[in-house]
């Protein structure tokens, strides 16, 4: 705030406003100079928004939907405004709204099946809720400790991004939420809140929604309380997590996600969600991640399966690309497979080393590598299974990887053959013709 002299400052709108004898929340929402005036702590200007009555309206903006006909300032500048006068964080007005249990419900209404979710109004909702998370956490715990049911609601809306942030900060599976509040955390493993989670891949059809439930899911890899820890690593939850992975009648994004769960289950470190993901992680080689060997031995019963899924022989789609016909294009799927079981020979575990070399994975992975000589994503995967077999300890994995797989013989009848059929060239004539 600037000092204020008199004869040579002029009063804030905010303050003209305020001056007069019957003004309106609207009007003052209406200003822009409000949400400044609220960070200066302007004493006037909080104790009036602090009161009941406006809390309540500022909430209707944020979680009502406004009229086709309103005004346009109705529709997007007051439900912004009021969002931003929540997570200027004034303590006096959050606790209004915190310690009120009506106003709560009616912020909380947000999420019942008949509102309409505009992502703008989610947005704002998620943002309010976290600001209470972080300000106000031991009263907004409670809160939903007694009202379990947001839990499924959230859920149910999981394909929108903000509210699945809401969701996982929550359930504690945030870095900065778990070191402070254990106790508040503790309750959540009576919950069944993982399992409505990993259901979304059944019940829905939904990408976005299933990337959102492979994220939620991966943040509690990383940082959720030892409860869901454990809970979600158990034999029972791979199996869960699998069978939904393995229905033939489910979109392909089910596959893809649930094997990122997995993928980061294994190493929790690796971001595994995003086109670009593998980059992300420098692998230091030589070094190994101990994973459970019961989540292990969970994900290798359906191993055989997933690899079947890599056979390309009797599929029928077609791609044509810049340098020929792919048929049939190697796929997202297939490509989560091979990063999936790049993962298993860098996890110390026998019993995986054992299980690829009886499946002949390594060999069905390697024939994928030279019949798909321009996908780079594909080759990283490759190049890391190959570096961490030569670099185990087991010389049966090696052995098989020079022997059984022939890995030189390969790239060397690779090298001597390498050309691409005039056929090919043909083909992209046809296609662009």
């Amino acid at each position: 705030m600037f000092w204020r002299m008199a004869g040579l400052s002029t009063a804030s709108p905010v303050e003209t406003i305020l001056d007069k004898e019957n003004f309106t929340l609207e009007e003052l929402l209406d200003e822009d100079e409000i949400i400044q005036e609220c960070k200066a702590l302007n004493g006037r200007l909080i104790n009036f928004l602090r009161e009941r009555a406006q809390v309540e309206q500022l909430i209707r903006y944020i979680v009502e939907e406004a009229p086709e006909d309103a005004e346009k300032k109705r529709t997007f500048k007051f439900p912004f405004i009021a969002c931003e006068i929540f997570t200027c964080e004034v303590d006096i007005i959050l606790k209004t709204l915190v310690e009120d249990e009506e106003l709560m419900n009616l912020l909380f209404s947000f999420l019942e099946p008949k509102h309409s979710h505009s992502t703008l109004l989610a947005g704002y909702f998620s943002k309010v809720v976290i600001c209470l998370l972080l300000r106000k956490t031991v009263p907004l715990m409670h809160y939903i400790q007694v009202h379990q049911e947001f839990f499924r609601q959230m859920v149910d809306l999981i394909g929108i991004t903000s509210i699945m942030e809401v969701l996982i900060r929550l359930i504690g599976a945030d870095e900065h939420m778990f070191t402070n509040n254990m106790e508040a955390m503790q309750w959540l493993d009576s919950t069944d809140v993982l399992e409505m989670i990993v259901d979304k891949f059944s019940s829905s059809d939904c990408p976005e929604v299933h990337a959102n439930a492979a994220e939620t899911l991966c943040s509690i890899t990383r940082y959720a309380p030892p409860g869901l820890a454990s809970k979600i690593s158990s034999p029972s939850f791979i199996g869960r997590l699998f069978r939904h992975a393995l229905e033939d009648s489910r979109p392909k994004s089910v596959l893809v996600n649930s094997l990122s769960v997995c993928i980061s289950l294994l190493d929790p470190k690796r971001l595994t969600l995003g086109t670009y993901h593998m980059y992300n992680r420098q692998l230091t080689h030589g070094s190994t991640i101990t994973a459970n060997p019961e989540t292990v031995e969970g994900m290798l019963e359906s191993l055989g399966d997933l690899l079947k899924l890599l056979d390309v022989s009797s599929e029928e789609s077609v791609l044509l690309t810049t340098y020929g016909k792919l048929q049939p294009p190697l796929g997202k799927h297939r490509l989560k497979i091979v990063e999936f079981i790049s993962v298993l020979p860098t996890i110390g575990s026998e019993a995986a080393e054992k299980e690829l070399i009886r499946l002949g994975a390594i060999q069905q992975i390697l024939d994928l590598f030279f019949k798909y000589p321009y996908n780079n994503f594909m080759h990283h995967h490759v190049e890391n299974i190959i570096v961490s077999c030569l670099e185990s300890k087991n010389r049966p994995l090696i052995e098989h990887l020079l022997r059984e797989c022939n890995l030189v013989g390969k790239i060397l009848e690779a090298e001597k053959n390498y050309t691409l059929s005039a056929d090919l060239n043909k083909v992209m004539r046809h296609s662009h013709s």
